[in-house]
């Protein structure tokens, strides 16, 4: 299962959060600041895999009745899975159940999905269109559970909701483009071929 969606820019300014597990604001606020630390300070030769942070492993350890056996269940959050694409960092934390290479496959197809309802996303299409942010996220996972992972349904999905919002002429020159995401993510897709199940 997964237990949260969060997107980051370099700065550390969250750009998406979705948790689908229940945790106090405070809770989710310390939680917000530690994941992006502990992300941002790795270097890029790094493996895109990290142990949970203490913060979340003890909140959600002391929402157990009291007395009650503390062995480990597959629906507590274990694993934070993430990528790094120009500006922006997208960051899963899932389960043990979950496959870390499908998590990373579908940050990829979620990403992927953003540059074609956008054409070339940048920064800025995320902060003013949040509508589309959240549309395509909810395309793939419903209630913590991904359905679907296939690129051309998830985009065919929003656009058939009517969540794409067209970008005006004039912004088509404007900096902040994902250069990591329209280079990679061209007409060539040079990254490779998108897995479409899981």
């Amino acid at each position: 299962m997964i237990n949260a969606v969060l997107v980051f820019n370099n700065a550390g300014q969250p750009r998406l959060t979705k948790f689908y597990t229940q945790l106090d604001t405070s809770v989710q606020q310390r939680l917000i600041s530690e994941i992006f630390t502990l992300v941002a300070n790795r270097p890029n030769s790094s493996c895109n895999f990290l142990p949970l942070p203490p913060l979340l492993a003890a909140s959600s350890t002391s929402s157990a009745k009291p007395g009650a056996p503390t062995a480990q269940h597959n629906d507590t959050p274990s694993l934070i899975t993430y990528r790094h694409y120009a500006t922006l960092y997208f960051i899963v934390i899932s389960t043990s159940t979950e496959s870390p290479l499908a998590l990373l496959d579908l940050i990829q197809v979620f990403v992927e999905a953003l540059d074609r309802l956008f054409e070339n996303v940048c920064e800025l299409d995320l902060i003013f269109n949040f509508e589309t942010l959240h549309a395509t996220l909810g395309e793939m996972i419903v209630g913590g559970v991904v359905v679907e992972t296939g690129l051309e349904r998830v985009v065919e999905g929003v656009k058939a909701q009517g969540r794409v919002a067209k970008r005006p002429v004039n912004e088509s020159g404007v900096g902040g483009r994902l250069s990591g995401l329209s280079g990679a993510f061209g007409s060539q897709n040079t990254v490779g071929p998108v897995w479409t199940g899981r």
